[in-house]
């Protein structure tokens, strides 16, 4: 009975044991398989003769191959192999590291897609070959790189070990190949090779694989195509336009250029970037081969640094035929915004610059500043009976700080006012208006309704909020914004405009002052009983009697100092220039929203141009108003890429694209009316 016992419970230990020993050597054998190609086996196995591995590790690889043997098929089975003498160079693992390998290693190695029969076969077939010297030819031919198909994802390649001929690394770009494409013969700067960094890394992404794009076969001129969008062409547009009107065409374009003394400032914020394309002298010639491969006639410039532009910029300007003006910002900031226009197409009528630091005031304690200029267009010889219409044309760059959305709101409501004054004509109406800036606000936020619809109820709302860069909500205190919120004395309305160009509500209502209203302290009439009170013996039957230290009476004067009675809503904002953008911030061939910059791998859209259109009347789609082209007609533009593009060019800036920032660029018409219709 116990010999019984025994029987059953010794024979399932034994099975197990079995059992177990078999999963270990097949989790190894399939270890192997996963981290190692047929190729990669052949030159573990099938290397010229050297050094031998020690007996153990032969013994193991010996018995691995048995293991592996009693699996296959009878078809497939090889015949016994006798010992294998393994020689190792220095590129690859040795055998039993290859073997011992944890799993945990192959959970982080990249999914490759095998079949471990056909594995297993080729390295029986390899091992009971008599010729070792094919095998060791065959290693030779071994690629540098084994393409891997990831999901969802363009080609990228596993980087081999570096050999003595080979260069582990991405490929770099060749200035030739960029410069057989003409759309970017204009822009794409062959440098000298100690400039031109020859291994642009990776984009890093924690907690990833990473790899190097297949640079050579994708190059960065193909990566960052970018389409002229022809607007003139769709049909709501040719309904404006008839072709007996001429129209005044010019191109904007809108670039952030990125100040050199904020990149050696936020270093950290450009850790992917080579430290070679981060360096000014070889940013510059780019920025300049890309505006002037574009052409625009108005340029619109923030982050530009100022001895940068009194140096290279503006001089490099002039040779384009532009005129330029600039605005530093205040305080102890180096850079400012600048707007240049081409003098051949233009002539300057106005500007004003703007800054929005005011001592003592809370929501405008920043040193971010602005530009707008008057311009009137300039017709070609042929059109002298012919008139068009001055464009005022705004730049600005607004504070970045995701938390003080009261004071990016009280710089645009400043802006707003100073393109109201540039802007208005003598009959109370508006020349077009073009405003371009960063206004480190994403699209649908507050501040992007309040510039396109015209109004925003503010009062409560979080300053964070604002803007819409991020969500702080989940804090326990934020900042609120008050109404109303700007001070009267800055003198400036809720509906951004300067009170001394606003027509007062009533005639003669006046806001008066203090030394005007004293003169009415000691007041004759009240010492005279009126004639139609009633006499109460003791109350209303005597006279008062003037006070000997009251003065006599003084001729009454005008107040030397009288100031316009602005009544203030209760916590809403208005303007009317009605104003749209360009962009629609969405593409649809990509199902993807638009970017036009990519802080910390994060893509955005920060930039804009915006431009005066007529809105359509009783049309507005969930709060959204709804716009036509009036006089001043959009043509075109140059279309912005995605946030998954920019990553495949390993972010911004990159070799290609000199900024932090890309630029907007349209193409408008104004149209061109006789003298007797003006």
């Amino acid at each position: 009975m116990i010999g019984t016992v025994l029987c059953y419970v010794l024979l399932p230990a034994a099975r197990l044991l079995r059992a177990l020993r078999d999963a270990f050597f097949t989790c190894r054998k399939n270890v192997l398989l996963a981290k190692s190609t047929s190729t990669q086996i052949e030159g573990v196995f099938a290397a010229t003769r050297g050094r031998l591995v020690p007996e153990e590790q032969e013994a193991l690889l010996q018995q691995w191959l048995e293991e592996g043997a009693g699996h296959l098929p009878a078809d497939e089975s090889a015949p016994a192999v006798g010992k294998v003498s393994v020689t190792l160079t220095s590129d690859w693992l040795e055998g039993s590291e290859l073997l011992m390998t944890s799993l945990r290693d192959l959970n982080l190695a990249p999914e490759v897609t095998h079949c471990a029969g056909q594995q297993l076969t080729e390295l029986h077939a390899l091992a009971s070959s008599e010729p070792q010297d094919d095998a060791a030819t065959e290693l030779a031919k071994l690629p540098a790189e084994e393409t891997v198909a990831v999901a969802d994802s363009a080609p990228w390649a596993v980087v081999a070990p570096q050999m003595d001929h080979q260069i582990a690394g991405c490929g770099t770009i060749d200035a030739k190949v960029q410069n057989e494409d003409p759309a970017v013969l204009a822009w794409s700067l062959a440098l000298d090779e100690e400039t031109v960094p020859t291994e642009p890394p990776a984009w890093l992404i924690p907690d990833t694989v990473q790899f190097c794009p297949l640079l050579t076969e994708v190059p960065y001129h193909d990566i960052l195509w970018r389409d002229w969008e022809d607007l003139s062409v769709q049909p709501s547009v040719l309904e404006q336009v008839s072709k007996s009107t001429p129209l005044f065409e010019f191109r904007v374009m809108s670039y952030n250029i990125l100040a050199q003394d904020l990149v050696e400032q936020g270093l950290d914020l450009y850790l992917h970037c080579h430290p070679d394309i981060l360096n000014w002298n070889y940013r510059l010639p780019n920025l300049l081969q890309e505006i002037q491969h574009w052409d625009p006639d108005v340029l619109c410039l923030q982050e530009v640094q100022e001895n940068h532009y009194q140096e290279q910029l503006e001089p490099a300007f002039k040779e384009m035929g532009f005129a330029c003006f600039y605005k530093r910002r205040t305080g102890t900031k180096t850079d400012g915004c600048a707007v240049c226009y081409k003098h051949s197409r233009f002539q300057l009528i106005n500007h004003s610059p703007i800054e929005y630091f005011h001592p003592g005031l809370e929501v405008l304690n920043r040193d971010n500043v602005g530009l707008v200029l008057l311009l009137q267009p300039l017709l070609p010889e042929g059109l002298d009976l012919k008139t068009v219409s001055p464009l005022c044309v705004a730049n600005t760059h607004v504070l970045f700080n995701p938390r003080r959305g009261d004071i990016k709101l009280a710089q645009m409501a400043l802006l707003l006012a100073e393109i109201d004054k540039i802007a208005k004509t003598t009959e109370g109406s508006y020349y077009p208006v073009i405003l371009c800036g960063d206004l480190n606000s994403v699209p649908d936020s507050p501040l992007y309704k309040f510039i396109r619809n015209g109004e925003l109820s503010y009062h409560g709302m979080p300053a964070w909020k604002v803007s819409g860069q991020e969500d702080f909500s989940q804090q326990l205190y934020s900042r609120k914004l008050q109404s109303p919120l700007l001070p009267s004395s800055l003198g400036i309305t809720d509906n951004c405009q300067y009170v001394t160009l606003c027509q007062p509500n009533k005639l003669g209502r006046r806001k008066y002052s203090r030394n005007f209203l004293l003169q009415f302290h000691f007041c004759d009439v009240a010492c005279e009983r009126p004639p139609h009170l009633v006499l109460l013996e003791g109350v209303t039957d005597a006279k008062p009697d003037r006070p000997a230290h009251w003065p006599k009476p003084a001729v009454m004067v005008k107040d030397p100092d009288p100031q316009p009675f602005v009544p203030r809503s209760s916590g809403i904002i208005q303007h009317g220039l009605n104003l749209t953008s360009v962009y629609s911030h969405f593409l649809p061939q990509r199902g993807r929203p638009e970017v036009t910059t990519m802080p910390m791998g994060l893509g955005a859209t920060v930039d804009y141009i915006f431009y005066s259109a007529e809105p359509v009347e009783d049309r507005n789609r969930g709060g959204r108003r709804l716009y036509q082209d009036g006089a001043l007609k959009l043509l075109g533009r140059l279309s912005l890429l995605s946030e998954d593009v920019l990553l495949m060019a390993n972010g911004l800036p990159n070799p290609f694209c000199s900024s932090d920032h890309l630029c907007l660029l349209a193409s408008f018409g104004l149209e061109i009316s006789s003298l007797t219709e003006s």
